[in-house]
């Protein structure tokens, strides 16, 4: 497989545009991944090259039997990332459109790792935790965009229980532990729930200490994902931005980072030991 560049998306919460480009974007790796021209996949597909470049420009809504279509162009995941995509648009509230494109690449991983410096893993958070990170939000929102925040979250983390086979790693910063984000009966609660997943066989959880002179994740979070046919994808966020990496050298580096930061934080007992120190300190 050759290289295959990355794709930028900007956006804020939920726009219609944006969830057309979202899926535009995401239609596009995928006929990178499969090596194929615009003109080849409008071909393969039975549509006109015009329509396929307006799809993937994110000014055409695409039609209802598209990923059906792409199974047999694109192979079965591409067309079951496709569909799930593709509903996302009509399901807009609760997810901001720059991350719905991870979100369905998450659901179908065989092994997915996260590591994060700002708040703990969506996938690890409890309902608390949720709520009090989105009432912090700025610009402010109103209950029903919270109310909508906490239920698409809680979703996402369904793939928890849905995939027992998927090895799921997290390496979470001990700040965000001790910050105690919405006081200390949130954290306490987190810190239980982080304690109970951790329990789990496919799950790890390592807690990196604060203090750490040659610290690997200055750069900032990481998000890797497997996907079934043992492709390795990675995500970014920033400030109203996120980047989907598809490119072989860009995902290396990133698994490189991962793999370093995960020697330098705590095992997975002594993440435990910690954890439960923490909570007795509360």
């Amino acid at each position: 497989m050759g290289k295959v560049g990355n794709v930028s998306l900007y956006g804020g919460e939920a726009e219609a545009g944006d969830s057309l480009k979202t899926f535009g974007a995401m239609l596009k790796v995928l006929r990178d991944e499969a090596g194929l021209t615009q003109e080849a996949l409008a071909e393969g597909l039975g549509y006109s090259h015009d329509h396929i470049s307006k799809i993937e420009r994110g000014v055409r809504f695409p039609p209802r039997d598209l990923d059906k279509l792409a199974e047999d162009v694109l192979g079965p995941l591409a067309a079951r990332l496709l569909k799930e995509t593709r509903r996302s648009l009509t399901r807009k509230a609760g997810l901001a459109s720059r991350f719905r494109h991870w979100a369905v690449i998450e659901k179908e991983a065989v092994t997915l790792y996260a590591y994060e410096c700002r708040v703990v893993p969506g996938l690890l958070q409890p309902e608390p935790y949720i709520r009090v990170i989105n009432e912090a939000v700025l610009p402010p929102l109103v209950e029903e965009q919270i109310e909508q925040r906490v239920a698409a979250r809680l979703e996402r983390q369904v793939v928890l229980n849905e995939r027992p086979h998927t090895y799921f790693g997290f390496i979470v910063e001990q700040m965000l532990l001790e910050r105690q984000v919405g006081g200390a009966e949130i954290t306490r609660s987190l810190i239980d729930h982080l304690l109970a997943i951790g329990e789990r066989r496919n799950i790890e959880i390592q807690v990196m200490p604060r203090r750490m002179e040659k610290h690997v994740g200055s750069a900032g979070s990481i998000y890797l994902a497997e996907t079934v046919d043992h492709k390795w994808l990675g995500y970014s966020e920033g400030q109203q931005s996120s980047n989907l990496i598809s490119d072989l050298t860009d995902v290396g580096t990133l698994q490189q980072r991962y793999r370093k930061l995960s020697s330098q934080a705590l095992s997975h007992e002594a993440t435990v030991e910690l954890l439960e120190q923490m909570r007795g300190d509360l």
